[in-house]
């Protein structure tokens, strides 16, 4: 159940069988995933995040960013973990993603390939041959930029000021020393 205001009135929604999308959030595991079951293909892609290495954080300035077939991925949890490969398979209904190289064999001999939370992978490296992929990466990065540069400022300004006051206190300093002889 979640709870809305607008306009001084309060709205209670409940969890319905259909997924809605004014439905935020429950502490009940049921209802996540039920909202996780339920969710639409154009939310079930932004499920399929995985966060990024330190490297790729620093360049797009984002965490995470969603899975596509063909990135370069890293195994953070389970009892593959350590192993590196490409993204081979992305199921969205599972909400999972198989890695090339990475397979199980079935008792007759058969080679499965593994499905993997993207919650327990990292991307190294990401695939960029889709232009509306490169698109949504450089516009995350330009609204980041806006938001620094006023930070920036202040905290430079603030700089400046802490050595006035420096240099102001040093020229008291050495007036009360003259003072005092």
């Amino acid at each position: 159940m979640a709870v809305h205001e607008q306009n001084s009135k309060i709205y209670i929604i409940k969890m319905k069988q259909k997924f809605l999308k004014q439905w935020r959030a429950s502490k009940m595991p049921g209802k996540q995933r039920k909202y996780r079951a339920n969710a639409p293909l154009h939310i079930r892609s932004k499920l399929m995040s995985a966060n990024l290495s330190k490297e790729l954080r620093k360049k797009h300035a984002r965490r995470t960013f969603p899975l596509k077939k063909g990135d370069q991925v890293k195994i953070m949890r389970g009892e593959f973990k350590g192993k590196i490969g490409k993204i081979d398979l992305i199921n969205l209904k599972k909400l999972r993603a198989t890695i090339e190289g990475i397979n199980r064999i079935k008792k007759d001999g058969t080679k499965i390939g593994v499905f993997f939370s993207p919650s327990n992978l990292q991307i190294k490296e990401l695939n960029l041959e889709d232009r509306k992929r490169i698109k949504s990466l450089e516009r995350k990065s330009k609204t980041k930029e806006k938001e620094e540069k006023p930070k920036e400022k202040e905290k430079q300004e603030k700089k400046v000021k802490e050595k006035l006051d420096k240099g102001k206190n040093k020229k008291q300093g050495e007036k009360n020393a003259s003072k005092k002889k």
